[in-house]
């Protein structure tokens, strides 16, 4: 698949549509569960849990963003490997948690995880609504909510999240910003810590192995390993750079 540059977009209103999932041909599914199958034998820890998947994006010149998706499982991610199948790219949802200083603080993803190694903001794939339920910015922010809870020990309410810009990384994937209110540095290490010390305690690999600061766009070229395709850009607009 080839890779596009990331961008980065204000919206001014977002609108989001349910579709039917991707038919497949039997040739299709197959090859995609011989990935899967695959990627769970390298990597135990992989879980097929449920994702919202984008399956179409349309903009206007006002700022409007409307967002086709469907309900699929992880593993539906392998399509991008496979010729001539259906165009399918991941939503997900990331949180910019400043500090007392103006740095933001960035995550390097663990081992077990589908990204080890890399640098990015507290977030994850976004996971759908129950069935018959609405996706609409209310489920994105206590979403965004729950991944920086989960991944940092922050007890920061959804409510408290400020949306920001959207982004598209460089494999189509599109992903909604929020700004967490500012936290001392020392808290926001300290809570990281209890929380990965807790989930390891009871048998979880924390989804993070490290946290750092950075308090400027240069300053994640300075981070050692891959850095997620979009942050440069998120971490430019914030800093205003």
């Amino acid at each position: 698949m080839t890779s596009a540059p990331a961008e980065l977009w204000d919206v001014s209103r977002l609108r989001f549509e349910e579709t039917p999932p991707p038919a497949l041909t039997t040739g299709q599914r197959t090859a995609m569960d011989r990935r899967w199958a695959a990627a769970v034998r390298a990597n135990p820890t992989l879980f097929d849990g449920p994702v919202a998947a984008l399956t179409g994006l349309g903009r206007d010149d006002a700022g409007g963003l409307s967002v086709s998706w469907t309900r699929l499982t992880y593993r539906y991610r392998f399509l991008r490997e496979i010729p001539n199948t259906p165009a399918v790219s991941g939503l997900f949802v990331a949180v910019l948690q400043p500090d007392g200083d103006g740095r933001l603080l960035v995550g390097r993803m663990s081992p077990t995880t589908s990204a080890p190694g890399r640098w990015q903001p507290p977030g994850g794939t976004l996971e759908p609504p129950l069935d018959g339920a609405v996706l609409d910015l209310d489920v994105l922010r206590r979403h965004a909510a729950r991944e920086l809870a989960e991944e940092t020990g922050s007890d920061t309410p959804a409510d408290a999240l400020v949306p920001g810009p959207v982004v598209r990384d460089t494999r189509g994937g599109v992903g909604f910003l929020f700004t967490a209110p500012p936290r001392p540095a020392r808290e926001l290490r300290e809570r990281y810590a209890q929380s990965a010390r807790a989930e390891t305690a009871s048998g979880v690999n924390p989804e993070f192995d490290r946290v750092e600061l950075v308090g400027s766009r240069s300053g994640l070229r300075t981070l050692r390993g891959p850095v997620a395709s979009y942050l440069e850009l998120a971490a430019g607009r914030f800093f205003g750079v």
